[in-house]
């Protein structure tokens, strides 16, 4: 062949390249996006930082098999970082420093726990005062510095209730339940916990002139007798299990059976009743709890199928799908957003009220008035009781936005 005609055949092929390309679909690049996750994988929160962990892969297996989220010319496949923060406010600093530092991520999701979370929090916005990347977080811990902080919460959100928005209505129902009531014991952990969380419950209960009276124990605490047996030599009449985490709290009420207490008990806190249930067993009957998701409701049942089809029998922590509704709803921001720019996608995030991603109803925000910035997702939610061992839906509530 000549060099002539060699010319000819490489501009021939480089031209049906070319041609070939153009009528070719749009090829997207292809790139990775990680995003960061802090739970407790340890302790007394395990059943939580597991319910972020799925949740947040549930969501990210969707995405994954549909090829990928397509944002600004490019296609990210979604890989999770998970780190265990042990539910302590230095597992999540720790947590978060590796996960903004060494893994470089723009987003996190989770913790669960105002101890975790607050240091989670102080983690991002210290790295964003220093120049480092900013990081965009959905959380969930009832304190509040967690949205009300010095640097005003321009990145981070709550994605479920706390006490302050649910308290209220619970109480009244609770004492409406139970007219005689007038001393309420209380078991509290001595750090964030029982700090800024328990003092809005006591609060919620005195408003209706009911003695409350607490017990502070040391986080990790196994045996829970002498603090019940305190309690109940003070006339307590009704327990509140606050937002004790669900392998502590499961704890509680098989030991407070087990010391002879006849009265109620109730948890208007972090939801753990399935938990609960395999930690106290038979003794677990009557109890009543705070929760938000219904497993066993049918139209919940193809979020139940999803789940056993990934991890197979077992409990499912009422904050799973809290978690997997955030995931969702932090990719459609991101879409909107056309960017994963964290900043970008919390502007498209606030714009979307209303949004349903077909998991808890439609987004509302609230907080602004308690916390200064409307970054308080608020979401109905159930009373329910634990009837031979299963979840009976008794009543749904609304929170208030104060």
């Amino acid at each position: 062949m000549t060099r002539s005609h060699t010319r000819r055949a490489i501009a021939g092929g480089t031209l049906a390249a070319a041609l070939a390309f153009l009528s070719a679909p749009h090829v997207w690049a292809q790139e990775t996006l990680k995003i960061g996750g802090i739970g407790s994988l340890s302790g007394g929160g395990t059943a939580w930082g597991l319910a972020i962990k799925r949740g947040t892969e549930l969501a990210i297996d969707e995405v994954n098999e549909k090829g990928g989220l397509k944002i600004g010319g490019k296609t990210y496949k979604i890989e999770h970082v998970m780190l265990d923060d042990q539910y302590t406010a230095t597992g999540g600093k720790t947590a978060a420093e590796r996960l903004i530092f060494q893994d470089k991520v723009q987003f996190i999701i989770g913790p669960i726990g105002s101890p975790p979370v607050i240091s989670t929090v102080n983690v991002m916005y210290e790295a964003m005062e220093k120049g480092s990347q900013k990081v965009l977080l959905l959380a969930n811990g009832f304190s509040i510095p967690i949205l009300k902080n010095k640097w005003n919460s321009p990145l981070n959100y709550r994605v479920t209730n706390t006490n302050r928005e649910f308290v209220k209505p619970a109480v009244a129902w609770i004492l409406k339940r139970y007219p005689d009531v007038k001393k309420v014991g209380s078991l509290s952990p001595n750090d964030a916990v029982g700090q800024f969380v328990t003092p809005v419950i006591k609060a919620g209960y005195e408003n209706h002139k009911v003695e409350f009276l607490d017990e502070v124990y040391e986080r990790g605490t196994k045996e829970f007798t002498p603090f019940l047996l305190r309690l109940m030599a003070k006339g307590m009449q009704l327990l509140d299990l606050a937002s004790t985490a669900p392998g502590e709290a499961g704890l509680v009420v098989k030991q407070a059976r087990q010391a002879g207490f006849k009265g109620p008990i109730i948890q208007i806190g972090g939801p753990g009743v399935d938990e609960i249930i395999a930690v106290a067993g038979d003794l677990a009957e009557g109890f009543m709890s705070y929760d938000m998701y219904h497993f066993e409701d049918p139209k919940n049942k193809w979020f139940v199928d999803m789940y056993r089809k990934k991890y197979g029998e077992g409990i499912i922590n009422s904050q799973t799908p809290f978690f997997f509704n955030a995931t969702r709803n932090l990719f459609e921001a991101m879409r909107r957003a056309d960017s994963v720019d964290p900043e970008k996608v919390r502007d498209a995030l606030d714009k979307m009220e209303g949004y349903d991603a077909g998991v808890l109803g439609p987004i509302k925000w609230g907080g602004l008035k308690e916390y200064g910035v409307k970054r308080q997702q608020l979401l109905p939610f159930l009373m329910v009781e634990v009837k031979n061992k299963k979840i009976v839906v008794l009543d749904t509530l609304q929170p208030v936005d104060e």
